[in-house]
């Protein structure tokens, strides 16, 4: 007789396997469940968002054509001191991976630890450098110990919450360490022994989904090599067993404090995808799909900006970029339908010279055809199976069928949307927010020198202060007599410095200040300076602006006041220098203000609303306002301040720093797409604030009520220019092709207008079209009026039959429409 233990396991197991998903891979591609997979990823950061914006990220990726979501696993984020961990708010993984899971899109968690990111040290805790005898990267017990302590807690979580695919899960790839390839070489044969350890560490954790390692050509096996780059066609795998992979396709660039805004066109994104999978490429990760924001202290560098929009296809605020997310959706679109060719298929390719080729993939169902023109000045046109086909400058034909072109990524067919900002509209908001302040209290620090620790000698800020803030103050008393050969009719202050920010003080007076620029992080500030007779106290201020995350041994790039510290005197031809360096020097992390939590809403802390001064360094602001009326994403305008921090109802929205403008050269209002992108090709915003609007997540406000913003400001700005906007669709235009689909949507709001519309040969971009030489015969903006005015969206098939038959004499007929939101 069968027992009712042996029946219950039984069907235990029967249930557990028939949810489970076998992930693997041949030299094909990845298969999931035996099937061979094309497979579209893009990256989303949990922490560059908020949880109440995920569910709508998500969706929004799945609609625009992917198959996963990809996200790294910021180690600083979850374990910011050693062994206490915080997964609370935006640092709830697991919730995060669950919302992908309920979208029914797989996942790709690239655990690390490092992370690269531009995020505040590589994602490493600064606690860990600080560990005796410690080394990153590299065969070193003690950081080996950390790592495996780390991954294996993530891993766990991630097992007993049944996310792996193994288990039912979403998350078909892990990823263990990140870019390693790139520096390995400074390692020598101990960066060799560590990646073998690496692997055999993630292995051994028996997540039962392959594992992959970006950007390393010598990955042991069986970790599955990737690339990372703008461009990954000519990338192969070291194990021809293995499917061609693309972890990261960089959709724009990260911003520098004083550069300008970098933008990749989407012609060049599109392809670099479609000439990926014409070479055999099955998987592609975009980086960034969504970029978000950098919150509170979390920006790397030094010098990454607040916002990490990246232009990627989804901005900074989740709304789509178009016609990025539109034209790449039509890709995804035509790669799935083409799914089983492309995996399956026999390969051939025809070189038809000057950098034109055509592949085809040919099963016994049918045959998909690939026409790439990789040349950058000329158009080509070849004859294929007795046809004539014109393909573009740095474009490729998508041809499902081998006959008929449906999609070339040179020719967008999808919208442009015009965002625009517009001024808060909340009932009573008034024009001019009302301030209150309060200094930050320093005079501690300025006249008595007094810290938390005292050392004969200059240490490093992430020393001392462990990274628990971007200030650290550095005091010593000098006595000086009259005599003293250093004393001078002219003396001087000289601070060998890699702070990034520096404010120096003698006696609690303002010697000056100094910031690092074009990436020189290690500086001379000297500056004269008044000393007097007996005790002088001097007081430096460093400031860092996010930790270095990229490169070989980045961990020990120094930052804080290291010295030497110098007293110089001259009196007519000489010079006398004293060395403060080995003094007795006192150190205290942070600022008053931020220990006393004055950004918090439960603050109970007296503010003036008197005589509100402007300009003015080391002050607090604090003011009142009415969330915006509606849904669209909210930012505040911080023009007029110098820098600081800024926190929404206590939650802190990050650094800012309008006061630091971008150079005046370098910028173009033309991008040509055509040629190989690099991150100064197309920059925008010359002569202007890096960054002077901030994203308010809906979620940091309340909707009815009185909501809070708090201002620390370094440097000394006027907040009186301060104001809440919103940023929503103003219009819309398009340029599509003959033959295709013309698809307008204002995203929630009514289209309102028609303001020019010509099918024919119309010249001109977005926002500046003008009728060309040609022209339908029947009234265009009447047509599309009544089709899509009063609508939020709408849909019109082009073609001379609905617009009449323009006289273009063979030209290529298209429909270019700009429409009011």
């Amino acid at each position: 007789m069968v027992s009712l233990r042996f029946l219950v396991c039984c069907l235990l197991f029967l249930a557990s396997s028939v949810y489970a998903t076998i992930v693997s891979h041949d030299g094909r591609a990845i298969t999931i469940d035996g099937n061979r997979r094309v497979l579209l990823s893009g990256s989303i950061h949990y922490p560059r968002s908020t949880p109440e914006m995920w569910p709508d990220l998500i969706k929004k990726g799945k609609e625009g054509g992917l198959d996963a979501i990809e996200t790294y696993v910021f180690w600083n984020a979850h374990e910011p001191t050693r062994r206490q961990y915080d997964f609370s708010g935006n640092l709830d993984l697991i919730r995060f991976l669950k919302t992908i899971q309920d979208q029914k899109l797989y996942g790709v968690l690239r655990i690390g630890p490092y992370v690269c990111a531009e995020w505040n040290y590589g994602g490493f805790p600064v606690w860990l450098h600080n560990m005796p005898d410690m080394e990153f990267r590299t065969t070193n017990k003690a950081f080996m110990n950390e790592m495996q302590n780390f991954t294996t807690m993530i891993v766990d979580m991630v097992k007993k919450n049944k996310l792996f695919a193994s288990q039912g899960g979403p998350i078909i790839l892990a990823q263990i360490e990140n870019e390693y390839g790139n520096v390995i070489g400074s390692y020598g044969e101990m960066g060799k022994a560590y990646i073998q350890w690496c692997a055999n560490m993630a292995q051994s954790l028996d997540v039962g989904v392959p594992w992959i390692m970006c950007q390393q050509d010598d990955a042991p096996q069986p970790m599955l090599n990737t690339c990372n780059g703008y461009y990954c066609d000519n990338f192969e795998p070291n194990n021809a067993n293995t499917p061609k992979m693309w972890t990261e396709n960089w959709t724009g660039w990260y911003q520098n404090w004083g550069g300008k805004n970098p933008h990749r066109t989407t012609e060049d994104v599109a392809f670099s995808v479609a000439r990926f999978f014409q070479r055999g490429g099955t998987f592609q990760n975009y980086y960034m799909y969504h970029g978000g924001t950098n919150f509170g202290r979390t920006a790397g560098g030094p010098y990454i900006t607040t916002s990490y929009d990246y232009d990627a296809p989804l901005d900074e605020f989740g709304n789509l970029n178009q016609p990025k997310y539109g034209h790449l959706k039509q890709l995804h679109d035509i790669l799935h339908s083409m799914e089983k060719t492309l995996t399956y298929g026999n390969v051939s390719t025809i070189d038809f010279g000057n950098f034109v080729s055509a592949t085809i993939y040919k099963t016994e169902g049918g045959s998909s055809c690939f026409f790439g023109n990789v040349n950058e000045s000329s158009d080509a046109t070849i004859n294929f199976q007795g046809e004539t086909y014109v393909v573009p400058t740095w474009s490729v034909s998508i041809l499902p069928d081998c006959k008929t072109e449906v999609y070339n990524t040179a020719k967008i067919n999808t919208q442009t949307s015009v965002m625009v900002k517009k001024p808060n509209e909340a009932e009573d908001e008034p024009i001019n927010l009302k301030w209150s302040w309060r200094p930050e209290n320093i005079d501690n620090f300025l006249l008595k020198g007094r810290g938390e620790s005292t050392m004969r000698q200059l240490f490093d800020q992430k020393i001392v202060s462990n990274d628990q803030s971007d200030y650290l103050w550095y005091m010593t008393t000098l006595n000086l007599k009259e005599e003293d050969p250093v004393w001078g009719k002219n003396m001087y202050l000289h601070i060998n410095s890699t702070a990034h920010v520096l404010h120096a003080f003698v006696n609690g007076q303002h010697v000056g200040n100094y910031h690092a620029e074009n990436g020189k992080f290690h500086y001379v500030f000297e500056q004269e300076a008044k000393f007097n007779p007996g005790d002088n106290v001097i007081s430096l201020l460093s400031i860092t602006v996010g930790l270095p995350n990229y490169g070989a041994f980045f961990e020990n790039v120094p930052a804080g006041i290291t010295g030497p510290v110098f007293i110089i005197g001259k009196n007519d031809d000489e010079t006398i220098v004293k060395d403060l360096s080995a003094h007795k020097w006192s150190y205290k992390t942070g600022l008053s203000g931020f220990e006393n939590q004055l950004f918090s809403s439960e603050s109970q802390s007296k503010w003036s609303g008197d005589s509100v001064p402007f300009n003015r360094t080391m002050t607090w602001y604090k003011t009142t306002f009415k969330a915006p009326l509606g849904s669209e994403p909210v930012v505040v305008d911080l023009l007029g301040l110098g820098k600081g921090t800024a926190w929404i109802n206590g939650n802190n929205i990050g650094r800012y720093w309008p006061e630091f403008l971008s150079t005046e050269d370098g910028c173009s209002t033309e991008c040509n797409y055509r040629g190989a992108y690099y991150a100064e090709k197309c920059q925008t915003n010359c002569g202007e604030p890096t960054q002077r609007w901030y994203h308010v997540p809906r979620s940091f406000l309340n909707p009815k009520g009185d909501n809070t913003l708090v201002l620390f400001e370094e440097i000394g700005g006027n907040p009186s220019f301060v104001n809440f906007q919103t940023i929503g669709v103003g219009g819309v235009c398009a340029n599509v092709y003959e033959k295709n689909v013309l698809e307008l949507s204002c995203h929630g709001r009514p289209i309102s207008a028609i303001k020019f519309a010509s099918f024919g040969n119309p010249r001109g971009k977005c926002g500046s079209f003008e009728k060309g030489t040609c022209e339908a015969n029947k009234d265009v903006v009447n047509i599309l009026s009544a089709e899509c005015v009063g609508k939020e969206k709408c849909s019109v098939n082009v073609s001379a039959e609905k617009f009449g038959v323009p006289e273009c004499d063979g030209a290529t007929r298209s429909l270019a429409v700009e429409a009011l939101c």
